[in-house]
């Protein structure tokens, strides 16, 4: 599929072959979420760990006699009723961190959310920058003039370095690098602008690169 290409400058551009598998999949909105959830998760410090009795040091001795007390039965001090004791259904650290996802479906997901954002013409592809833009102003009049103001703009290494001392302060813009495209960024921003090179890449990544 051909999508036209923007230019920074405003002059007219060609337009850039991307492929099918990558811009024109159907959407399968629950494997989107379900990726969505496990980047969530993932990103969770889960650092609130708590003992459980068979954790906890101290004596096993019976610490009354099962019968004749009048009182409850009770077979240690590390039962949870008591003070010092384990702790019932606590938090146990990254251990909830359980969820695991197979790379294939991480790349079809990633796919099907570029192929969403396609759908909904929100996808656009930025000619690679190849002279710095210093200004905040000017970069700010193109996102503007394209009406691209609440973007996630995915950036190879050279463009990035030309704008992002003017784009960066920019509100509801957000830049990130080709290899750190997710599916998360993808939906939280209404457009997606994709440099020449990182979409390429991306295409590469997703349609040659070995599982």
């Amino acid at each position: 599929m051909k999508l036209p290409l923007l230019n920074i400058d405003g002059t007219k551009a060609m337009s850039i072959e991307v492929s099918d598998k990558i811009v024109k999949l159907k959407v399968n909105h629950k494997l989107i979420k379900f990726v969505i959830d496990w980047q969530l998760n993932r990103a969770k410090p889960r650092l609130a760990k708590t003992k459980q009795r068979n954790q906890i040091k101290g004596s096993t001795v019976k610490i009354v006699a099962q019968k004749g007390s009048g009182g409850a039965r009770h077979a240690s001090r590390k039962a949870p009723l008591f003070v010092g004791g384990g702790v019932a259904h606590g938090p146990k650290g990254a251990v909830y961190r359980v969820k695991k996802i197979n790379k294939k479906v991480r790349k079809l997901a990633l796919a099907q959310s570029l192929s969403k954002k396609n759908l909904d013409k929100n996808l656009y592809v930025l000619a690679d920058i190849k002279k710095e833009i210093k200004k905040t102003k000017e970069f700010n009049t193109f996102l503007k003039k394209n009406n691209l103001t609440n973007s996630l703009i995915i950036t190879d290494m050279d463009s990035l370095k030309n704008i992002n001392k003017s784009a960066r302060n920019i509100k509801n813009i957000k830049l990130i690098k080709e290899e750190g495209t997710n599916i998360y960024d993808l939906f939280k921003y209404k457009n997606v602008i994709m440099t020449s090179s990182s979409i390429k890449k991306i295409e590469n990544r997703i349609l040659n690169e070995k599982n």
